[in-house]
């Protein structure tokens, strides 16, 4: 049974020819003549490829059933990622073209949500905010303060932000893992 194109929102799993997809972005437009429809823009769980489409009620998009499991990460070896299931404790592989967007952020230990469908990991979900420590960044020096401007900042998993004057090598600061964004000094 389909679900109405009025109930898409992003962030929702949906099967749309028959494949996985997260919604990323959706605008729904009433004409006042003719069916309701709406602009998506969705990401293909499986090969990561993202599309717009015009979605409508008689395309019959189904939402999927994700099952959630709590994910470690434990290690990489090249383009192969393993992670721990918490629950069975059954070791997890996933190849790097699956995670792409995500491989920036991973260092050992994170726990993280498993996406799986039909028991196939398709994606995970970062915390929505990290501690990590700065490796690499220019000196800061006295008098710099918080609206001073910038500079660039390795992170320890290998992620360059932009950070205020302030920070200096081994700083451990709190990052938004979505925008990529500084946010403050860990405590």
């Amino acid at each position: 049974m389909g679900i109405s194109i009025n109930s898409i929102k992003p962030a929702m799993v949906i099967i749309y020819n028959d494949e996985p997809y997260i919604v990323l972005d959706c605008n729904h437009v009433r004409l006042a003549r003719g069916p309701a429809h709406c602009k998506a823009k969705l990401k293909n769980l499986k090969t990561s490829q993202i599309i717009d489409s015009t979605l409508r009620d008689s395309d019959n998009v189904e939402e999927a059933d994700i099952e959630e499991r709590k994910l470690e990460f434990l290690y990489r070896e090249e383009d192969i990622y393993h992670f721990l299931d918490l629950e069975t404790y059954e070791n997890i592989v996933c190849k790097k073209s699956l995670i792409e967007d995500k491989t920036d952020w991973l260092k050992d230990n994170l726990k993280v949500t498993g996406l799986f469908y039909k028991n196939e990991l398709m994606n995970f979900k970062l915390p929505a905010t990290m501690d990590l420590k700065v490796v690499q960044t220019e000196p800061g020096f006295k008098g710099d303060s918080v609206k001073s401007g910038t500079k660039s900042a390795k992170l320890e998993t290998g992620v360059t932000i932009a950070v205020p004057l302030f920070i200096n090598n081994g700083d451990t600061v709190k990052v938004d893992t979505q925008s990529g964004q500084y946010l403050s000094r860990a405590q």
